[in-house]
């Protein structure tokens, strides 16, 4: 009793804070959830992120056939990645601006001088480094696919394709780096090789392409330098493309030509015919030679652009309204009717005696819109697909 007697009554800020926390007043109190009970609660599942578009296709792409690599015994010591990523010397990138094989100032001193100051040459146990890291890289892609292909699945699980991905991606970086060293001995090998018949940027392509074979066959657990293996690559490959060419000028004894690629004497003739017949129709329209009246010389003239030429575009029905006064469906009305009196005179004046002419070769409108003589001109700014109206005047 007296421990109660001698309890302290609660501050007004104190009775505020329970309040806050109890909620209303007068209401029950709900137990706050304790650290522990918190912390034993379910969590939620991790979101797993999805594979974009280009890494499915790429995962598909390299599960598609088994991974080549260079074996070694240092991949299955313990600690191997460590060994050859971590601990491995840092190896200088190459800086490839200087690299214009094709471009007519390549020999010049100043090209000379930069490629020589930015060139980077790699020692022996340097490459061993790359080389390390580039068939352990493609080591790891092949592990990964046995894994996959020995699961009854036969796919890979989302850990295992982000892994797959990672390691290709490792694989292509080094072997990007390699390639970028060696350029300059492509370029080497190309400028000392004289083949007459082969084009100088295709003779470095083909280097190229072989410099990239070399990277992914080379062994440098054997204790060679690449460039003595590359070379020997490069010049293999430029003397197959030689091979090639000298097989082919054999069979095809005169030079390409374009010109003689593809002849069609119908489509020639036609576009030749459709030519001539658009001149023949901006005569008749700036001659007048189809008795035009002044309303629809000048529709026809803003339609499709015969007073200004190519200066201005041709105007629309609803343009030309504006100019003679008039709505956009009386402007196709008066379009309609001098375009019927164009193809009269068309069809008297020129094709009756052309078609006479070529009867014999065949008919070279075939497949052409000569009904319409204004369809030659080009097509105006909107087509409008609703029939013609008449005017309907209410009184």
């Amino acid at each position: 009793m007296s421990a109660v007697l001698s309890k302290k009554p609660l501050s007004p800020l104190e009775q505020a804070r329970r309040r806050h926390q109890t909620g209303v007043s007068g209401a029950p109190a709900v137990a706050p959830v304790t650290r522990d009970k918190a912390a034993t609660a379910p969590s939620k599942p991790a979101v797993t992120r999805r594979l974009s578009q280009e890494d499915e296709r790429l995962l598909n792409q390299i599960l598609s056939y088994e991974q080549d690599f260079i074996d070694s015994p240092a991949f299955y010591e313990k600690d191997a990645e460590v060994k050859i990523y971590d601990e491995a010397p840092p190896i200088p990138l190459p800086d490839t601006s200087w690299y214009h094989p094709v471009m007519d100032d390549l020999s010049s001193a100043r090209t000379r001088t930069v490629k020589s100051a930015q060139q980077v040459i790699l020692t022996g146990a340097q490459e061993k480094v790359l080389f390390h890291k580039f068939n352990y890289a493609r080591y790891r892609v092949w592990k990964l696919q046995q894994e996959v292909w020995g699961a009854p699945s036969r796919k890979p699980e989302e850990p295992q394709a982000a892994e797959i991905l990672r390691w290709y991606r490792v694989a292509d970086q080094v072997r990007e780096q390699i390639a970028e060293t060696n350029l300059a001995l492509v370029l080497a090998m190309a400028k000392r090789t004289r083949m007459s018949e082969v084009d100088f940027a295709d003779l470095v392509s083909e280097g190229n392409m072989a410099l990239l074979r070399a990277v992914d066959k080379f062994d440098a657990g054997r204790g060679y330098k690449f460039s003595t293996y590359a070379c020997r690559a490069i010049l293999k490959a430029f003397s197959r493309q030689g091979m090639k060419l000298s097989k082919y000028r054999q069979r095809f004894p005169t030079d390409f030509d374009p010109k003689l690629e593809r002849s069609n004497f119908l489509e020639t003739k036609r576009a030749g015919f459709e030519k001539d017949a658009a001149d023949e129709v901006k005569r008749i329209v700036l001659e007048n030679r189809a008795d035009l009246s002044d309303v629809e010389r000048t529709v026809i003239e803003h339609r499709f652009g015969l007073e200004a030429g190519e200066i201005e575009k041709p105007m629309t029905l609803e343009q030309v309204g504006q100019i003679i006064g008039v709505t956009k469906e009386r402007v196709r009305q008066i379009q309609n009717k001098a375009m019927e009196k164009i193809r009269t005179v068309l069809e008297q004046q020129f094709l009756g005696t052309r078609n006479e002419q070529e009867g014999a070769e065949g008919q070279p409108g075939e497949g052409g819109n000569t009904s319409d003589p204004l369809s030659m001109l080009g097509q105006p700014p909107t087509v409008e697909t609703k029939p013609p109206q008449r005017d309907v005047t209410v009184n």
